[in-house]
């Protein structure tokens, strides 16, 4: 083949290139700027990460056949998707005293009761992470195991004092006090928050748990119904919306000290759920000291699936620092824990 038509071969893979380098901006541009103000925007928060990752993967393999400016595109596009579109996270561990493990869990309690050994593989998991904190969501029936097991109640709580309401338990080492449930305003179904107080190490804290409305029925609509499903999507969308909006009007009115926000919020950092809460003062726990990307759920939609969203947080407030984080097991539950060391007096 002669010089000039090898180099005119090449101009698809350029294109590739191309496209996927300026696909990966627009797409990083639209995930961080209030996407749940435009629907299908919303819903690409919760495409599986290989569809992103794939076209990245095959421009970086095109472009060997390239000069070294288009490898260092296709790089730098590989890079973006990572980082911008996937949330690649290389957080800095902060120093201070008086450490605290916490924990967070959508256990999924009425899944386990109903699959052999699962109530042992959520204890497993519980065991392993040996958290003096323990916020748990979907968790309404574990007042009966506390009935019907109670060796296995006494094992899993661990010493821990107790609080459970509705779907929520909050499980702490430390005293605890003050317990309540709160309602959130919301245009779907009935939602609330559990807010409890700890003194840990001399300091009162305030620990709020909750779990948002799930989008898998908007999600199911579309995937059903096509462009026709976007209505109930949308609806589904606007419901987490006012459950985060009736959150942060909560959390602004708290005395100003330490703060652990953790649950299920059923949306990516970067959406606008989640930082309505973390205008209020907080930090998401894995970007600041987490390293990967903490996908907490997926690995139960298909069985060869791994997990590909990071939709279970703790946030924690400037005066907490974060020594360590991480997402646990996927046998226990359809969504991993996130368990975080966290520090009470944070060094500056």
């Amino acid at each position: 083949m002669k010089s000039s038509q090898f180099v005119a071969s090449r101009w698809p893979l350029k294109l590739w290139v191309v496209v996927v380098a300026s696909a990966a901006i627009a797409l990083s541009a639209l995930l961080h700027r209030h996407p749940e103000y435009h629907p299908i925007r919303a819903m690409l928060q919760y495409v599986p990460f290989p569809v992103y990752l794939a076209p990245a993967v095959l421009a970086v393999l095109a472009s060997a056949w390239l000069g070294w400016l288009w490898r260092g595109l296709a790089l730098v596009s590989l890079a973006w998707v990572l980082w911008g579109v996937m949330g690649l996270s290389w957080g800095e561990p902060d120093a201070g005293t008086g450490r605290v493990r916490f924990m967070t869990y959508n256990a999924k309690l009425y899944l386990a009761t109903e699959r052999p050994n699962g109530m042992a593989k959520l204890y497993e998991e519980v065991l392993q992470q040996d958290p003096d904190v323990l916020v748990m969501q979907d968790a309404g029936s574990f007042d009966e195991v506390e009935d019907t097991n109670p060796g296995l109640y006494k094992a899993f709580v661990g010493g821990r004092s107790v609080y459970m309401k509705g779907q929520y338990v909050v499980a702490s080492r430390f005293p605890m006090r003050d317990c309540k449930q709160v309602s959130l305003q919301s245009t779907g179904a009935y939602r609330s928050l559990v807010h409890c107080v700890i003194t840990a190490h001399e300091q009162d804290i305030d620990v709020l748990t909750v779990h948002f409305t799930s989008p898998r029925d908007g999600l199911n609509a579309v995937r059903a119904e096509r462009f026709e499903g976007l209505d109930n999507w949308a609806t589904n969308m606007r419901a987490r919306l006012s459950e985060s909006l009736s959150m942060r009007n909560y959390l602004l009115q708290l005395p100003q000290r330490p703060r652990i926000v953790a649950g299920d919020l059923n949306a990516p950092e970067p959406s606008t759920v989640v930082q309505q809460l973390i205008d209020t003062g907080l930090r998401d726990a894995f970007s600041s000291a987490g390293k990967g990307f903490g996908f907490t759920h997926g690995h139960s939609l298909r069985a060869w699936m791994p997990s590909f969203l990071r939709i279970d947080h703790i946030l924690v407030s400037s005066q907490l620092g974060v020594a360590q984080v991480d997402v646990g097991g996927a046998e226990g539950s359809e969504h991993r824990p996130v368990v975080a060391d966290l520090l009470v007096n944070r060094l500056p």
